[in-house]
């Protein structure tokens, strides 16, 4: 069974250590597993939440997307986008919205932190608070659920955020679903060792404290972080406290067991702070050395990195808007054209149990899906100029005109008078391939 993982990092700074260590690196090693689907993206409408400043969100977007790139990750293997590029996400959002209770919304953790902030200091409660604050968890619900992820790697801060989705999605399914399942309900995924590492000063590394590790500095300004760790007035020669120790904290993070155990018992025997802190510089050179050369070639490079998001948001959005259309459907956004055809169809279209779903595409044009009994797409239309070209098309398959299927490797296309009227998804093989081909025939046999 495939799983699909999905994560992604809200744009509004330099990548540092803790991001990579938390979020990036693990996410990165699961997109690799033989059974993964991985949907990994730049989180910039989040980013508005947090910032009004356009150039850092820019600088960051650019940023992030050469980091994941430097750090391994597979465009080929996985799916790589920026929210931005989705439109369907916030259409989703929305949706979601209107299920949303004030109440859940009420507990995030970030909300609350704001509120009891205003009250110490004698403000209004919900002063300088925006909407976009106070609905983040519906906004994250979206681009969770929007690609039915079951997995999600995040910090452990993160982990209500991932709870509220699944709270959300199993609402809308309850409401709109009618017996099926719309929404796959999401697990958060941590690393236990790493979920939060520790800044310079102890406190969780994050950009607001201003304790971060560069990700990709010069060594120069590796090692100059590296020596500002707060540790204890332990002299050289004196034990060392591992357990309570930030140091030994992030060596743990990036060493192999042995190499924990090994500086585990130097610093019990008295290794010094300005030693213990030449190893840690050494162990994480060593890692990010290579990365760091490939994420400064890349950022020379914006204009391909540019491609390489396109690219993936193209390849987001085949999930994305047919999924939507389905969404829609439940909701009751639906065409007055299908609408018409269902009610003139009467008995021939129960009797069929299939549906055509007509949209439009965000680039204008229009086109329309064919769903079988079951709800799931056996094909997906061309674009076309106009509604009325689309209808027709739509009407001549429902008439039972001659089909002509041709076989696409695991997929198959619909020709009429010798042009391409649509397409089908992926099939897993070429016997579910010909099994969608008889359930197309069978949806479209001409009624007696």
């Amino acid at each position: 069974m495939t799983t699909r993982i999905l994560t992604g990092i809200t744009t509004t700074g330099t990548p540092h250590l803790g991001n990579y260590a938390g979020a990036i690196r693990p996410a990165i090693v699961a997109s690799r597993a033989a059974d993964a689907d991985s949907f990994y993206f730049l989180a910039d409408y989040h980013a508005l939440i947090k910032c009004d400043e356009p150039a850092r969100i820019q600088r960051s977007r650019l940023e992030i997307a050469a980091t994941w790139l430097a750090c391994g990750l597979d465009v080929n293997r996985a799916t790589f986008y920026r929210q931005s590029d989705i439109p369907e996400i916030p259409e989703l959002c929305w949706l979601l919205t209107c299920v949303a209770g004030k109440g859940l919304l009420n507990r995030a953790h970030a909300y609350k932190a704001s509120v009891d902030k205003n009250v110490e200091q004698g403000e209004d409660p919900d002063a300088g608070i925006t909407m976009g604050l106070f609905s983040y968890p519906v906004l994250m619900a979206a681009d969770i659920l929007m690609f039915n992820a079951h997995k999600v790697p995040v910090g452990r801060d993160q982990i209500q955020h991932v709870e509220m989705a699944r709270d959300i999605g199993q609402r809308f399914n309850h409401l709109f679903g009618q017996g099926k399942e719309l929404f796959t309900l999401p697990e958060a995924v941590i690393e236990e060792e790493v979920a939060t590492l520790p800044g310079l000063d102890g406190r969780k590394m994050s950009k607001s404290y201003d304790n971060t590790i560069p990700l990709f500095g010069s060594a120069k300004q590796l090692k100059d972080a590296i020596a500002r760790i707060v540790t204890d007035s332990k002299l050289p020669g004196e034990s060392k406290d591992p357990d309570n120790s930030h140091l030994f904290t992030l060596f743990q993070a990036f060493a192999t067991p042995a190499q924990q155990a090994e500086f585990r018992s130097e610093l019990l025997s008295g290794l010094a702070w300005g030693e213990a802190k030449q190893r840690l510089f050494q162990l994480l050179d060593n890692e990010l050395g290579e990365a760091r050369e490939r994420y400064h070639a890349l950022i020379e490079r914006p204009a391909d990195l540019e491609d390489i998001l396109l690219d993936g948001a193209a390849k987001a959005r085949k999930t994305a808007t047919p999924f939507l259309g389905e969404l829609r459907e439940a909701v009751g956004l639906r065409s007055f054209r299908s609408q018409a055809q269902s009610a003139e169809g009467g008995k021939k279209k129960a009797a069929k149990s299939a549906r055509f779903v007509s949209f439009r595409d965000e680039d204008g044009s229009f086109r329309f899906r064919l769903l079988d009994a079951a709800g799931e797409q056996l094909l997906l239309s061309k674009s076309f100029a106009d509604g009325k070209a689309a209808g027709q098309a739509s009407k001549r398959l429902q008439s039972g005109e001659a089909l002509d299927v041709r076989e696409q490797g695991e997929a198959f296309a619909l020709w009429l008078d010798g042009e391409l009227i649509g397409e089908s998804p992926a099939f897993a093989d070429a016997g579910a391939r010909d099994a969608g081909i008889a359930r197309l025939r069978e949806a479209l046999a001409p009624q007696e």
